[in-house]
């Protein structure tokens, strides 16, 4: 399974994603699951891929595969117009690799290559956008309603993000927010699992304003594991006590 994250805020985008992918528990592999691309003071494109591995690393292989094409496709990453186009573009692309391998395999209807994507990024002179594509390659874009898309294990890591996410927060308050998330989902769910990787897209920077990993043994997230740990225990220990004798309201 896998667990991603795009996040909007006034000054920018803030991405994660962990790397597990797993076919039993016996049989576990990292693979990259973040992948960008970007012109120094034109464009910064990331697509972040849930789903079977071998949909979406077929996708982005042939998205890749038009930088270095001279027919009338031209360079579909850096070359569409609008964040809006280059949606349309990457959801038609993951359609047709769905429905391809569907056919190849004769699993037409069935959800076993299914694959989902998040897109973000800003093209200069443009405000930065975010959209969550489906598999049937429609998809929606972030709002101020609908700030963060997730894709994946979605639910565990939700709640947090739903009562502490303000767009006016800084990115690194954002950072810290979606590690929280992930670390909810890491104790809930086998399937998800370290290395994290961030992006972070400060706005009209046009290129990754910060990358990181974070591994196992990383210092500051489990330091802030532990203490988001101790707090949510304290959190709950300081609520009024509940007593089978209370009085009835009404």
């Amino acid at each position: 399974m896998t667990y991603c994250v795009g996040m909007m805020v006034d000054r920018g985008l803030v991405l994660m994603s962990d790397t597990r992918t797993n076919s039993g528990v016996d049989n576990i592999s990292v693979f990259r699951k973040t992948f960008h691309w970007h012109q120094p003071g034109e464009r910064i494109v990331a697509l972040m891929t849930a789903g079977n591995l071998a949909t979406t690393q077929m996708t982005i292989s042939r998205l890749e595969a038009q930088m270095n094409t001279p027919d009338d496709r031209g360079n579909v990453l850096l070359t569409a117009p609008t964040m809006f186009d280059l949606a349309t573009k990457v959801g038609r692309e993951l359609r047709s690799t769905i429905a391809e391998r569907q056919d190849a395999n004769g699993d037409r209807g069935q959800n076993r290559f299914t694959a989902s994507m998040i897109l973000a990024g800003q093209i200069a002179g443009m405000a930065p956008r975010l959209f969550l594509i489906y598999p049937e390659g429609n998809f929606i874009e972030a709002s101020a309603e609908t700030p963060f898309f997730q894709i994946g294990e979605t639910k565990y890591g939700r709640p947090i993000i739903v009562r502490a996410h303000h767009r006016s927060m800084s990115l690194e308050d954002a950072v810290k927010l979606l590690l929280t998330s992930f670390d909810a989902t890491l104790k809930a769910n086998l399937s998800v699992g370290m290395p994290f990787d961030l992006m972070v897209i400060e706005r009209d920077a046009l290129a990754p304003s910060h990358v990181a990993r974070f591994e196992q043994d990383d210092m500051y997230f489990n330091a802030v594991s532990s203490a988001w740990g101790a707090a949510l225990t304290n959190a709950f220990h300081s609520l009024p006590d509940y007593s089978f004798h209370r009085e009835r309201s009404g």
